[in-house]
């Protein structure tokens, strides 16, 4: 009597939520590592193990796609602010934190969601993929702002600043990083970023 041949383990079935989780987390690695124009919708199939037709089934479009892999990003990022907040990080500990170059560095390197940030913002000839990126940088800077009013209810953060307007100032002197290192000169750069940052976060102390 011949045995029965042994079951084939069946695979789990992802829910449609699931799913879409999955293509973003894949889609977010390809795009900070290629860039919006080079990442291609196969490389992400590929890496989440369905076929390039899925993809477009749960958003559509290469656009829609990046899209949403942009405000993603944005809300990850806006709750890790408010979180260290949360978590007793004083707010002007955390602007120290996020302008300091080493994390600028961070943030603007291959592989990082600063990429998806500036390529979102500077895709013009795609709508969806431009207002996506102009939204997520506006969530990032009221993040900001919310964060410098708590400070100054609690005395962290001085009264009398405008916490919008430095929440934007905030916001240009993160996404100029890569200007102003191309720009400055070498044996000046380490010093300037340093005096950068300390100017941004000196508009910030009580007197």
């Amino acid at each position: 009597m011949t045995k029965p041949a042994p079951a084939k383990p069946r695979r789990t079935r992802l829910s449609a939520a699931d799913r879409r989780a999955s293509i973003l987390t894949a889609a977010t690695e390809v795009f900070a590592e290629r860039g919006y124009q080079r990442g291609k919708v196969s490389e992400v199939a590929a890496r989440v193990g369905v076929s390039e037709p899925v993809v477009f089934q749960n958003f559509g479009s290469k656009a829609a796609l990046f899209a949403a892999v942009v405000e993603r990003a944005a809300e990850q990022m806006c709750a890790q602010l408010a979180g260290a907040v949360a978590a007793g990080t004083p707010v002007a500990a955390l602007v120290v934190q996020v302008t300091s170059p080493a994390h600028l560095d961070q943030l603007h390197a291959q592989g990082s969601i600063g990429v998806l940030f500036g390529d979102s913002v500077a895709a013009t000839a795609e709508p969806v993929v431009a207002q996506a990126g102009q939204a997520a940088v506006r969530s990032v800077a009221d993040t900001l702002a919310e964060l410098l009013r708590q400070g100054q209810a609690v005395g962290e953060v001085r009264s009398e600043v405008d916490p919008g307007a430095v929440a934007w100032l905030l916001v240009s002197l993160i996404s100029a990083r890569s200007l102003r290192v191309a720009a400055m000169a070498p044996a000046e750069r380490d010093r300037l970023e340093a005096a950068v940052a300390a100017l941004a976060v000196g508009l910030l102390a009580p007197a």
